[in-house]
């Protein structure tokens, strides 16, 4: 699998989101830890997004 700009986003959306729901966690802010939450869905969709695309590119080789 060829790592394209939107992957590497989403590997760091995934990882600040982690950080954020683990920050939230222990400060006791739920809205930091669900944001935290929603930045790692974002990160997650982004990366399956990327994934797809080139999956697509390669079949219509």
């Amino acid at each position: 699998m060829k790592t394209t700009k939107e992957t590497v986003k989403g590997y760091v959306n995934n990882a600040v989101g982690k950080v954020k729901e683990a920050t939230g966690e222990v400060k006791n802010d739920p809205e930091l830890k669900l944001k935290g939450k929603l930045q790692q869905i974002k990160g997650k969709a982004q990366v399956a997004t990327s994934e797809l695309k080139g999956s697509i590119k390669k079949a219509l080789k």
